[in-house]
This record gives structure tokens, sequence and C-alpha cells, in this order.
């Protein structure tokens, strides 16, 4: 399908109606450094959807979580998780096993998705425009990657883990020290990096949604913060400190490559009910594609809600939108 500007008909394809009798586990929290997020995009989606359900209940992740559900008779799932376990595949096996329908991707796309370095492999084949990255792993002594990085990208690199989100790990270095630096605190949270060479440009994001009647690019969104800031952990979460622009202010070319990559990264990695794509936009040329995000955050501060809302789709409507095709599959 060729992705379109804007939803047809703005509602058409995404009016579902709430199977009232449903009983929802909503998961949230877990080990995850995005914790926090996590359970404060559950409560969100907890108060959209309780008026329109019979039982809507948070269910915190740990090892009690199988027989949580089982005391609970869910009859779906809505994973609300940030990161892993939650966000590559783990969970989602765990579901497929139990056989309880759930929200958003499955255990192949979670996983592919979730790690940057083999989303970049799946994609590339496809012409997706990539910044030039290499991996690390910790085993290497830091000397020694700080070495190859500039070599092979240069004195200007973006440093991140290759399995975290919502910016956690991630620095933007100059030169030997700062990339010293920059390893040393991603390390912290995982023991393999993808370090891409340094791209400007603006914050760009697009999402996509499943409807009636199939997957449909949401408007592009320009992510905006005060001057010498970036789009941070802070950034993200604290209300105020960053600008949503919907739609973003792009040229028509760069638009549209936008909303159309950010379909073929879905559907090439085989996501289900939703996805969000992240770019870098230079002032000419191609966008940048930055990663996939299987579980997009629904806290009062992200991005796909906003995306959604400019075409007439309210949170409500979106959160039982995804209930109710989940339902569907079982």
């Amino acid at each position: 399908m060729q992705p379109s500007t804007q939803l047809s008909n703005q509602l058409a394809g995404f009016d579902y109606k709430p199977t009232q009798s449903a009983t929802i586990a909503i998961i949230c929290g877990g080990p995850s450094s995005e914790a926090e997020v996590s359970r404060s995009s559950a409560k969100q989606v907890a108060e959209a959807l309780a008026p329109h359900y019979q039982k809507v209940e948070l269910v915190e992740l740990d090892k009690n979580l199988p027989a949580k559900l089982v005391a609970l008779n869910a009859d779906v799932v809505f994973p609300c998780l940030h990161g892993s376990p939650g966000e590559d595949g783990t969970i989602q096996g765990m579901l497929d096993i139990m056989q309880i329908p759930y929200v958003g991707s499955g255990v192949k796309a979670s996983a592919c998705a979730m790690d940057k370095a083999v989303t970049k492999h799946i994609l590339r084949p496809a012409g997706v425009p990539l910044a030039k990255e290499l991996v690390l792993e910790q085993e290497e002594p830091v000397s020694e990657s700080v070495a190859r990085i500039q070599s092979i990208l240069g004195d200007h690199v973006v440093i991140k883990p290759l399995g975290q989100g919502s910016a956690r790990g991630v620095s933007f270095c100059k030169g030997a020290d700062e990339i010293r630096e920059g390893i040393e605190l991603a390390y912290q949270y995982e023991n393999r990096l993808m370090i891409e060479s340094f791209v400007i440009g603006k914050e760009i994001t697009a999402g996509v949604i499943e409807g009636k009647n199939g997957p449909e690019v949401l408007p592009v969104l320009e992510i905006r913060t005060p001057e010498g800031s970036w789009y941070d952990f802070e950034h993200r979460y604290t209300p105020g400190l960053s600008e949503h622009i919907v739609p973003a202010p792009l040229p028509e070319q760069q638009y549209q490559k936008i909303q159309e990559v950010t379909l073929i990264a879905h559907q090439l990695l085989g996501c289900e009910d939703l996805s969000r794509s992240d770019f870098v936009v230079p002032e000419k040329g191609d966008p940048i594609f930055v990663e996939i995000n299987t579980i997009p955050g629904m806290t009062p501060t992200s991005l796909l809600p906003d995306e959604a809302k400019a075409v007439g789709i309210s949170f409500e409507q979106l959160m039982i939108g995804f209930i109710e095709r989940a339902l569907k599959r079982s």
C-alpha cells in the first residue's frame, strides 16, 4: 500500500466498539531502567479503558506475573512495557504460550526491533537511508574501541546501547575523550553498543496504526526542545520541556519519504497494531532512519497519541481500537 499524508476520513477504520464484558490486564513496571515510564503509560491506558470494559487491572511485571494473569482470567493483555524484558519479545513469548492475546507486535518483530543493529540489517537492503554504524562488544578494550570508531566513523559520533529506549545511555561525542566517556556510560546499561556517525538535523517521528483498513501512517511530528538541548530522558517526560508540532513543517519530498520509510519499517519487521519510527532530518537530502519502537510510550508527553489526535482519533478511541484488534486475534 502507498502511505498517505493523512488517514482517510480521519476516523474511518478505527471506529471500534468496546467488548464491554472483557477483562483487561495492563502489564507495567519490571526491572527495566524505564520502569517508571512504563507505569506512567499504564496509568494513562487504564484510565482511558476503565469506563468501557468490565475489568481493567494494572499488573506489575515480576516472577508471579503468569499466576496473576491466570487468577485475573484476563481476556487480553496490554503490555505497557519499555525496554527489556517487555519490549524484546520475552513477555510476548510467555503470552503466546499462555494463549492470551495481547496488543502489539509478536516475538520476532519485538526482538528484531529492540536490537538496533538487527533492525538496520533488515532495513538496509530495502534502501532505507541509515547513518553509518559499527557495533561494540564490552570485551574489546575501550582504547581499541575509540581508535576503531575514529578510524571508521570519524571524530563526531552518537553512542547508544543496542537495546535501550528513552535515550538511556545515549551520548553525542566529539573527540577521543568524549567518545571514551560515552562508551563507559553506555556500558552501564548494556554490554553491546551501537556507534553511529553524527547527523545534524531535526528530530522527527511518525507512527503507524493498524485499523480495519490495514496499516496507515499517522501525520509526521517534529520534536522541538530548547536551544542547546536534545530529546533526552528529561525532555521526553517532563511536561513543558518539549514541543510537538503536527504536521511537521518539512518539504513535501522529505515528509513523504518519512511516511514511506515508516510504513516499510513497520511491515518489514512484521510489526502489528502500532509502531513508531524515529528520524533525524537534515536540512537537505533524505531523512535518516534512527530506530523503530514496537511499544511507543502512552504517557501524557508521548508522541504517537499526539499524532493520532491530529487526525481526530482520541486517546480513548486509540486504546479501544488496540484492545479490540487483540481480542479478535483470540
